[in-house]
């Protein structure tokens, strides 16, 4: 589906942000489906009527099953400036997951030693640092209970690829749908219960404090948890 002004969260000179949708690539890949950075280039080229194409910077990436905010540079200046907000850990990025079980600690600080196996697409987690492994930090707590369903919200401090999937599948709690990593059974619909909620960061080129949030999707089970607000 193309990009529609309904999908823009965010958008100046200098940044666009996007309300991703599960199944979206961020970029291509061995699928050869449009990514969504060639989704939003066309956007960008239809609303500003330009004559060839327009430069589009992938500052961050949400796994293709996961829905939400994802940011997007228009200049090469602020992607630079974005890229390093990101590397120094100067963005607060919060999502929602749904679980089934519920963690035996009601919040916590999650670290793990990650290492990703390439061909199979899959992260194992281990406590310990090992060759070739990348340290992988965040923070949970529990704010929702709904038919039998938990709701947590996760702060990861690290932005590794799976982290959030596979270091709450070491809590026992796997996110629903995922079952790459635990949950007994996946969604028909290829997505998993994990929602890039809200980003916040300062402005790299105003240097404004920028906050830009994703309403959870309409599914027929999402949606219930649109009461919960980020802490």
């Amino acid at each position: 589906m193309p990009i529609t002004e309904a999908d823009i969260l965010y958008e100046d000179n200098h940044l666009i942000a996007i309300s991703k949708r599960a199944g979206d690539i961020v970029q291509v890949d061995e699928t050869n489906d449009e990514p969504l950075d060639e989704m939003v280039k066309k956007y960008i080229v239809a609303k500003y009527n330009k004559p060839n194409t327009a430069f589009l910077g992938v500052v961050h990436r949400l796994d293709r099953p996961v829905s939400g905010v994802i940011l997007f540079a228009k200049t090469s200046k602020a992607l630079e400036r974005m890229n390093a907000v990101f590397k120094n850990r100067e963005v607060r990025k919060t999502y929602f997951a749904v679980v089934r079980k519920k963690p035996a600690q009601i919040a916590g600080n999650l670290v793990h030693f990650l290492i990703k196996n390439p061909s199979k697409n899959v992260v194992t987690a281990y406590d310990k640092e090992v060759p070739g492994s990348q340290r992988s930090e965040l923070n949970y707590k529990l704010i929702g209970e709904l038919d039998g369903y938990y709701l947590l919200q996760v702060n990861p401090i690290t932005g590794r690829s799976h982290q959030i999937r596979v270091q709450l599948s070491t809590l026992n709690c796997p996110i629903v749908g995922d079952n790459k990593y635990g949950y007994p059974r996946g969604s028909r619909k290829g997505s998993i219960c994990l929602h890039a909620r809200q980003l916040e960061f300062i402005h790299p080129v105003k240097k404004e404090p920028v906050k830009i949030f994703a309403r959870l999707p309409v599914d027929g089970f999402w949606e219930k948890f649109e009461g919960f607000k980020v802490t």
